[in-house]
């Protein structure tokens, strides 16, 4: 039991030791806050410490508080009346640090000290030949150029640009010029979270002088003074007003555009279920489901009402999904009337816009209005759909019912064992295609579109295949039951015109007359000559108001 003894006698010294040396620490690192020092009487203020005093702990021996202010935080001590003394005693306690101290780890100076590349001002410290493309005279230039490389251990390296630039000032002595250039080659929507939006990639120059402007780039028009010829639109291409005295009582206004539409419009009707404030999905003119819609050009009704767009107010939608949530300011029930308009990005035609207004307004009282707008989409200039000859003749054999434009998409395709492929089976004179992993008759790769229930012959099959399967079923009674179909949406160009004509005329201060006609031509289908009797429409509108104060007293009209 010797050398038990002596291990526990040794374990017993080491942690006396240790014990020693932590108590030790304790008692050495314990340092006091309160502080008390002796300061002559002599300037109106003095600077006590260098951290920070804590509260009610601040005292000057026979003096009264009443004497003087003290700042905490700075440790000032401003005097209100001197003591007589010419010295004097002040006892407190500290805080380890000031409070109001600026910590920082890095100063701008050390930064841009240490960057190997300056930023560019445009406007100052340059001069014209130092200034090269960026030299823009006497015009006000702000922006960034900027330049990114992204890369990682399984990617290639990739590199981004941005540019943001804008210009306002005078060319010469009378023309006021106003540009946003912004780019980036990936292009962002802005959420629809707020009622203001930034927008992204835009090109926007402005000129200005006197009683003319004209806008080039990205441009926005929208006209409401007329009750037929009543739009907004976002577009890319030149827009050009002015403003003219004829003669003394002879005013004239003129607005010309020609532009390419950055998408197409759509209304929609959303079946509102009861408590379900969304996300509701939004569909395209053409019953599509995957698209963008244009920021900023929604308007959504409920019971006939404007709403406002934000986290605060009545709704918010998602851009990029084409989704519309509703908050809980506007409880949405089974009975309410919800209707959208917006804009998408549809890309299947080059699409033009033209539009002009011509107003004149005589004595202050008579007002004529004249306005054409046309709408077109190029049909011998696809973009994104490219359609052949058989096509363009099932198109043209379609007339305007573009609603059943489903065209058969059957594609021979090669087998393997990780793709969806049909095989097709005929029964009688008609067929029909069956999923099948027969490498002898799996040969069609099959594209399906759903056409509402009752409009199909093909529905879901969930048999553990790697994608979606559908599977064929029989008609019953010439019914179909199924909800899809092999086909795919072929998008016919589609022509819209709109004239009017439209007068006010100011009978006395108290009435007014409005007259207004317009005709309109909207062809649903240009590829077909087929049911074109119907695309002619007209429509007047007249209007006598008439406004008198029954009883000022009571504010009756």
């Amino acid at each position: 039991m010797t050398w038990l003894r002596r291990i526990s006698f040794t374990l017993f010294i080491t942690l006396a030791a240790l014990a020693g040396r932590a108590q030790f620490q304790f008692k050495d690192t314990s340092i006091s806050n309160l502080r008390q020092r002796v300061y002559r009487t002599g300037a109106d203020s003095l600077q006590i410490d260098t951290v920070s005093i804590v509260p009610n702990t601040f005292s000057i021996a026979y003096v009264s508080g009443n004497d003087y202010r003290l700042d905490l935080v700075k440790a000032m001590l401003y005097w209100k009346k001197k003591p007589v003394a010419d010295s004097f005693i002040v006892t407190y306690r500290v805080f380890p640090f000031r409070l109001d101290a600026m910590a920082q780890h890095m100063s701008f100076d050390s930064i841009m000290n240490n960057m190997h590349v300056k930023p560019l001002d445009f406007n100052t410290g340059l001069t014209n030949a130092q200034r090269g493309i960026f030299d823009f005279g006497t015009l006000k230039a702000e922006g960034s150029l900027g330049r990114q490389i992204g890369f990682g251990n399984s990617q290639d390296a990739v590199v981004n640009s941005s540019l943001n630039l804008q210009l306002s000032g005078m060319l010469g002595d009378s023309i006021e010029i106003q540009a946003a250039i912004t780019d980036n080659n990936i292009p962002i929507q802005p959420d629809g979270n707020t009622q203001q939006l930034n927008e992204f990639d835009q090109v926007f120059l402005q000129f200005k002088k006197k009683n003319w402007q004209l806008s080039l780039g990205d441009i926005d028009i929208r006209q409401n003074n007329s009750y037929f010829l009543n739009f907004y639109k976002r577009l890319q291409g030149i827009a050009f007003q002015t403003t003219n005295r004829i003669s003394k009582n002879i005013t004239s206004k003129t607005l010309a555009s020609g532009s390419i539409a950055k998408g197409k419009f759509n209304r929609q009707i959303i079946t509102a279920l009861e408590g379900n404030q969304g996300p509701y999905r939004l569909v395209g003119a053409n019953n599509e489901f995957f698209f963008i819609v244009l920021a900023n050009t929604e308007r959504v009704f409920i019971d006939g009402q404007l709403l406002q767009r934000g986290e605060d107010q009545d709704y918010v939608i998602n851009y990029n999904s084409a989704e519309i949530t509703f908050t809980p300011r506007r409880m949405i029930t089974k009975d309410s009337r919800i209707q959208v308009e917006f804009e998408y990005a549809d890309r299947n035609y080059l699409n033009a816009n033209l539009y002009l207004s011509q107003e004149f307004e005589i004595n202050n009282k008579l007002k004529i209005r004249i306005g054409a707008f046309n709408n077109n989409d190029a049909k011998n200039s696809p973009i994104n759909q490219v359609l052949d000859p058989k096509q363009i003749q099932f198109l043209a054999d379609l007339g305007d019912s573009t609603q059943r434009a489903f065209y058969p998409a059957a594609v021979l395709d090669t087998f393997s064992v990780d793709k969806i492929l049909y095989e097709k089976i005929y029964v009688g004179l008609d067929s029909f295609y069956q999923y099948s992993t027969n490498p002898l008759t799996a040969k069609y790769s099959l594209s399906f579109v759903d056409v509402k229930t009752g409009n199909g012959n093909y529905v879901p099959d969930f048999n553990g295949a790697n994608g979606k399967v559908y599977k064929y079923v029989a008609p019953v009674g010439s019914v179909k039951q199924g909800q899809y179909e092999p086909v795919q949406i072929l998008v016919a160009p589609k022509k819209q015109q709109v004239v009017n004509l439209g007068v006010d005329y100011t009978i006395n201060k108290s009435t007014l007359l409005k007259a207004e006609i317009a005709t309109s031509s909207n062809d649903a289908n240009t590829f077909s000559a087929k049911d074109n009797g119907d695309d002619r429409g007209w429509a007047a509108k007249f209007q006598l108001s008439n406004e008198k104060i029954l009883r000022a007293s009571k504010k009756l009209n």
